[in-house]
């Protein structure tokens, strides 16, 4: 076998292969031999078709299964030895004018780039700090209370005020007429909650048991009913029922209904703590890594491999479907989705996975076995039993590479921080909390 290698552009490679007829032909009839031996045919016994017969029923898919087999051979081989790094599949074209004997092939690939960081030292990065505060416990556990709140009657003649629970009858009209969703019977919401739109709420506060009153009611342009979103309707809504909320007091039986062995307030925001920490820590993780990754990005000089950003687009417009599938949209599998929606994000994605791949070879971030089991088992313990929770992961060579993906950007996150020019910033909890994409 002969081999050229030519560089065509920027990351753009083409071999040249030769392989010798006799080669092909010989594996021809070897595997036609071989089935021979096992093909079944109308007329004949197995084991007794002639050759002549399977090489006309099978001789072209054979060959065609040969020539790609050994092309594809000589294609790593040569790869291999010219210590090529590729990516994506190549493009195999059948060349004219090989000498006799002989076939000739292109081979147009991609190889992976070189890529180039420049100084870290100069990278300029924001590294937000937060800790858990009293205050975050207080609404912690006002939150809890609210989730177990009991509600009674209120008395005939009292009006209704926010946290009230209220049951209404109402019905909407457009120009005059109903529309789908704008009537409701025994309807139940609380008055405050932000559940129905502000101009429904405001309609409803102050009214009493048996009061009717017509309001107007704007629905905004983005709102989720696409048929009314934008227009003005009349409604008109009518009390039937009025009940206060109940709020349970912060005591041990509290505290034991929450599931807590021990049935202080003091183990109940000593476990509201440690949780929020949890938390906390790894939003923290996932915007200071964030950080990096944009430094990083920044910093690198390379060129896109074609084939995996193409890769890429296309394992994103799989997931798409799969979003909308999971939806119950129907024909998910068959919805237009322009792959150029996600050819920037794709590009971004292949920058980053080069970038911290080389990082990690250069400076030896690989995940080692005390950091991935520090990690499982930090998942592990907010679990009943986390014993179990280990096991599992471990039981599964898929979940563990996604913990040894975390791992490494763990890693190559603090490597970066310690390199870089650190900004650091204090955030607030609600602050760090209300951010999203954590």
């Amino acid at each position: 076998m002969a081999v050229t290698v030519e560089t065509l552009e920027k990351l753009e490679r083409k071999i040249t292969l030769t392989l010798p007829v006799d080669t092909i032909k010989n594996e021809v009839d070897a595997r036609l031999k071989r089935l021979a031996r096992t093909v079944k045919m109308d007329g004949f016994r197995p084991g007794k078709v002639p050759m002549s017969v399977v090489a006309q029923r099978y001789g072209y898919s054979v060959q065609y299964e040969v020539m790609n087999d050994k092309v594809g051979e000589a294609f790593s081989q040569a790869a291999n030895e010219a210590k090529l790094r590729v990516a994506g599949q190549p493009r195999i074209t059948e060349k004219e004018g090989a000498p006799e004997g002989e076939l000739a092939f292109d081979a147009i690939f991609e190889v992976f780039p070189e890529v180039k960081i420049t100084d870290l030292a100069s990278a300029e990065i924001e590294r937000v700090t937060a800790t858990v505060d009293a205050a975050a416990i207080d609404r912690t556990i006002e939150i809890l209370r609210k989730q177990r709140r009991t509600f009674a009657q209120r008395a005939m003649g009292e009006p209704a005020a926010d946290g009230d629970r209220v049951t209404v009858d109402f019905e909407g009209k457009i120009d005059g007429e109903p529309f789908a969703g704008g009537k409701a019977d025994d309807y139940q919401f609380l008055v405050g909650d932000g559940q129905m739109l502000k101009e429904f709420e405001e309609a409803v506060r102050g009214m009493k048991v048996g009061e009717s009153r017509t309001f107007p009611l704007s629905f905004p342009a983005d709102y989720h009913g696409k048929d009314v979103a934008g227009k003005q309707a009349d409604f008109m809504v009518t009390l039937k029922k009025l009940e206060a909320a109940h709020l349970p007091e912060v005591n041990e039986q509290l505290v034991k209904s929450l599931g807590l062995a021990e049935g202080s307030v003091d183990a109940l925001r000593a476990d509201i703590q440690k949780n929020l920490d949890r938390e906390v820590k790894h939003r923290l993780q996932a915007r200071n890594k964030q950080a990096v990754m944009d430094a990083l990005v920044s910093k690198a000089e390379l060129d896109l491999p074609k084939a995996s950003v193409a890769a890429e687009v296309d394992r994103m417009v799989e997931g798409a479907r799969a979003d909308l599938k999971q939806r119950g949209i129907k024909d998910a599998d068959k919805a237009p989705i322009p792959a150029e929606l996600f050819t920037a994000q794709a590009e971004r994605r292949v920058r980053l996975g080069l970038v911290v791949a080389e990082l990690v070879r250069a400076n030896n971030l690989t995940a080692k076995p005390e950091q991935l089991k520090a990690h499982v088992e930090e998942m592990a313990s907010s679990y009943e039993k986390p014993e179990d929770v280990v096991r599992w992961y471990y039981g599964d060579n898929r979940r563990m590479a996604e913990v040894e993906a975390v791992v490494i950007e763990n890693n190559v996150t603090e490597f970066v921080l310690a390199q870089a020019k650190i900004t650091d910033k204090t955030l607030g909890f609600d602050e760090l909390m209300g951010q999203q994409g954590a």
